[in-house]
């Protein structure tokens, strides 16, 4: 088992395994760096209504294949009937946001709603006809990653990767319009052509992957992934680097999973992969992870009470709050008898020296020392320089 599992994994299981991973990792790193911008722009909701608009696309792409004489079964054409319709989508959703009073979310769920109906009329009809070809077509709605071929897999490359290119060339434009829109257009940028373009390569890569992973689940990889990444930085450059890798793990996982057990829907299994990067980033992302802000809340807690028996201490007292009488037992500053110690004596006056600079700071400089507790642990000598340290020593004493 571990030998097939390396296999999979290494590209070494087969031409048509390693096509289906090939193809599924590009299309998850051209989600994962797609997606970061609408995700920034509080618009990752739109690639929902883009993707339920390119199923009547699909269905009439077919539909015109077979009047032409076709199969109707092409991927280059099916994708731009997608496209076409996706293409109106997105302007139906623009339109209804910016001439109705509706809001963006009840233009979304109205363009959705009336789009995907289509879709399954279409599709409803398509059943019935007896040209050869049509069974299948409803993959499209949950994907079909295993019967990727070598050339499906080789135009879905070539395709993220020229999305990939288009957004980094344009990425400081995509950032100013999603952190700050107003900015933007104050350096002379035309947001709505701007914003129209971001949204023209999400479709892209919307319709890219329908094959692989359905248009159902292709929402998840553009919105999975960038919202992973921004638990691990504040810079747009970093969160574009991690979100595209995270897409392309969760691709490379699903995938080999799903070759390791055919029983398995490879577009399902890629979500979930990207599902539980997800959840590994919410609880142990070092800034924002569930994990690392709880151990931060009880250490904080734990530098506050002992800086409230310090100070306590330092009055001549004993500290009434247990966790404070605890605290200075462990580390010293109290014997068993509660009186205190050397150390703690020496910690006691470190204490109210860094009370009364503390005092004094906030004294001068209100402003200033707003963000800084004393009681949070944080001493004074981290947080300023040591110029303006002597100048409090010497007003103070």
């Amino acid at each position: 088992m571990i030998i097939d599992v390396f296999a999979v994994l290494t590209f070494c299981a087969g031409y048509n395994t390693s096509v289906v991973l090939a193809g599924v990792i590009a299309l998850g790193i051209g989600g994962g760096v797609i997606g970061v911008f609408p995700f920034l722009r509080k618009r990752a909701l739109i690639s929902d209504a883009i993707s339920h608009a390119t199923l009547p696309g699909i269905a009439l792409a077919f539909l015109a294949g077979i009047a032409l004489g076709g199969t109707g079964r092409n991927l280059g054409f099916l994708m731009a009937g997608a496209a076409l319709t996706g293409a109106i989508g997105i302007i139906a959703v623009q339109w209804i946001r910016d001439h109705t009073r509706l809001p963006e979310d009840t233009a979304i769920g109205t363009v959705l709603s009336v789009f995907f109906g289509l879709g399954i009329v279409l599709l409803s009809h398509i059943q019935t006809l007896e040209s050869a070809g049509q069974a299948g077509l409803n993959s499209f709605l949950l994907g079909s990653t295993a019967a990727l071929t070598g050339g499906e897999a080789q135009l879905i490359a070539i395709a993220s990767a020229v999305a990939i290119t288009f957004a980094l060339a344009f990425m400081k434009e995509f950032g100013a319009i999603a952190f700050d829109e107003g900015f933007a257009a104050a350096q002379g940028w035309r947001v709505a052509r701007v914003d129209l373009f971001m949204l023209v390569l999400l479709l892209a890569i919307v319709a890219i992957g329908l094959k692989a992973v359905g248009l159902i689940l292709i929402i998840a990889l553009v919105i999975i992934p960038p919202a992973a990444a921004r638990f691990w930085t504040d810079r747009l450059g970093r969160m574009i680097a991690l979100s595209g890798a995270f897409g392309g793990l969760a691709g490379w996982i699903g995938g080999g999973v799903s070759a390791l057990f055919p029983a398995m829907p490879a577009g399902a299994v890629i979500v979930l992969a990207a599902a539980a990067i997800f959840t590994f980033s919410l609880l142990f992302a070092p800034s924002r992870g569930v994990v690392p802000w709880s151990f931060r809340r009880i250490r904080m807690r734990l530098a506050a009470a002992e800086t409230r028996a310090l100070l306590t201490m330092a009055g001549g007292y004993q500290p009434p709050d247990p966790l404070a009488r605890r605290i200075a037992r462990w580390r010293g500053f109290t014997g068993p008898d509660g009186r205190l110690t050397a150390a703690g004596a020496a910690a006691v006056a470190d204490a109210h020296r860094q009370q009364r600079l503390w005092q004094a700071y906030r004294q001068q400089h209100p402003d200033a020392a707003l963000p800084f507790n004393p009681l949070s642990g944080f001493r004074i000598e981290d947080v300023l320089s040591a110029d303006i340290v002597a100048a409090l020593e010497s007003d103070s004493v």
